[in-house]
C-alpha cells in the first residue's frame, strides 16, 4: 500500500467533516472525484493509520495526519516547478500567508488553471482537480496552500505555514471555513 497524492485532498476534507461524514458521492462531487477514488483514498488512509475508527464513521487521526503533513508530504509528495502560466495562488502567494510575506519580484507559485486569473509560475498541486474544488472551498484551499509552503517554502515561510496548518487542522472555527 502506497499512499496517493490524491489521499491528502481526501484527508483534508474528512478534516472537516469529523464524525458527520457525507456519502462518499457527495464529498467525490466536492472534490472532483470519482466516488471510488474517495473510497479508495479512505482505504488508504485507514491502511497508513491516518484514520481511527468512530462512530459511525472513521475519522482522521489528527496527531499522525499533522506529523504527516508537517514532516512527511514535502518527501511524498515533492512539487514541479514549470512555466510562466495563469492560475490560482499558492504556497506564500495565498492567504494565510499572503497577507504576512511579501513575494518580492518573482511571480508567485500558481496552480495552473483556466480558472485562475494570476500569472505566475506553474507550481504543480497534489491532484490535478485541487484548483477547482479549492476555489470552492476555503478551508481546503488555505490548507492545500500551507502544504505547498511546506513542500516547497523558503525557511520562514515552512515556519509560518506550520503554525498556521497546526491551527487549523485542531481549531473547529478553521474547519467550518466555507466558499
Amino acid at each position: 500500500m502506497q499512499l496517493k497524492p490524491q489521499d491528502v485532498v481526501v484527508l483534508i476534507k474528512l478534516l472537516q467533516y469529523g464524525d458527520k461524514r457525507p456519502p462518499y458521492a457527495q464529498i467525490a462531487d466536492e472534490l472532483y472525484l470519482s466516488a471510488s477514488e474517495v473510497h479508495a483514498a479512505v482505504q488508504r488512509a485507514r491502511q497508513a493509520r491516518l484514520l481511527i475508527p468512530g462512530d459511525p464513521v472513521e475519522v482522521p487521526n489528527k496527531a499522525a495526519v499533522e506529523e504527516f503533513l508537517l514532516h512527511g508530504v514535502k518527501y511524498a509528495f515533492p512539487p514541479e516547478r514549470g512555466q510562466l502560466t495563469r492560475g490560482v495562488p499558492t504556497g506564500y502567494a495565498a492567504e494565510p500567508l499572503k497577507s504576512r510575506i511579501s513575494g518580492g519580484n518573482e511571480p508567485p507559485p500558481v496552480w495552473p488553471s483556466t480558472d485562475g486569473k494570476t500569472r505566475g509560475y506553474s507550481f504543480s498541486p497534489l491532484y490535478k482537480t485541487v484548483p477547482r474544488a479549492a476555489l470552492r472551498d476555503r478551508y481546503l484551499y488555505e490548507v492545500l496552500a500551507l502544504i505547498d509552503a511546506i513542500r516547497d517554502g523558503r525557511s520562514r515561510e515552512r515556519q509560518i505555514a506550520e503554525q498556521e496548518l497546526k491551527a487549523r487542522l485542531h481549531s473547529p472555527r478553521h474547519a467550518t471555513l466555507q466558499h
